[in-house]
């Protein structure tokens, strides 16, 4: 049944994730050239002078694309469960309800966490190739909360998405703006350091809200 439901999961995906693939990879791709144009141009040293003095990393420009990624992630795969009346059937399935809705957002999770593991990756080794390990540590560090973003804006979204009644989704909307607004507040590298271990424990809570939707479902709430 896992299987299947994994497989109902990627039909639904499969169209988003190319396309994720190319904006998220593309944008990352651009972002390092940009890094080694300054490197030709100016000189390791002068790059990591800047880095240090004005308080950049160079690739501020994908701050945003995991949080896109994981937002419309959520939106292929819940909104068709909603729109065309998927979840009532869905629900019917010899399989526990709730380890369904955990099963079909294991597999959008999964899909982000490689995607940005590869992002991750690329980063990682253009930098390590051209930096100083310090400055590279650092790009990374400062793009750990962005990826937080994606995984934890992917759980609201689907939240908002399995919530049967409209007033309840605009609630739920202007939380997950709020929500979603503490994770860009700063653009100083390393800002969110000490927030760490608190985006972690909000993307573990945030995985109990779409089943909170759910049981609201079940229980016959609607507009």
């Amino acid at each position: 049944m896992i299987k299947a439901i994994l497989y109902k999961e990627w039909i639904k995906m499969r169209a988003l994730l190319p396309v994720a693939a190319v904006a998220v990879l593309g944008f990352t791709v651009y972002a390092l050239l940009r890094v080694e144009r300054a490197v030709d141009f100016r000189g390791a040293a002068h790059v990591w002078q800047i880095m240090i003095d004005k308080e950049t990393v160079f690739i501020e420009p994908l701050r945003l694309l995991p949080a896109l990624a994981g937002i419309a992630t959520a939106l292929v795969q819940f909104i068709p469960e909603m729109s065309q009346r998927r979840l009532k059937l869905t629900l019917h399935l010899p399989f526990p309800q709730r380890g369904m809705i955990l099963v079909m957002a294991a597999a959008g999770l999964g899909a982000l966490a490689v995607l940005f593991a590869a992002q991750a990756a690329m980063v990682w080794g253009y930098m390590h190739r051209l930096l100083a390990p310090e400055l590279t540590a650092r790009a990374m560090m400062t793009a750990v909360p962005w990826w937080a973003a994606g995984l934890t804006l992917y759980m609201l979204t689907a939240w908002i998405c399995l919530e049967p009644t409209w007033r309840r989704r605009v609630l739920y909307l202007l939380m997950t703006a709020g929500v979603a607004r503490m994770f860009f507040l700063s653009d100083v590298p390393r800002a969110y350091d000490g927030m760490l271990p608190w985006m972690a424990a909000l993307w573990l809570f945030s995985l109990l809200l779409p089943l909170l939707s759910v049981d609201r479902f079940k229980q016959g709430c609607q507009d």
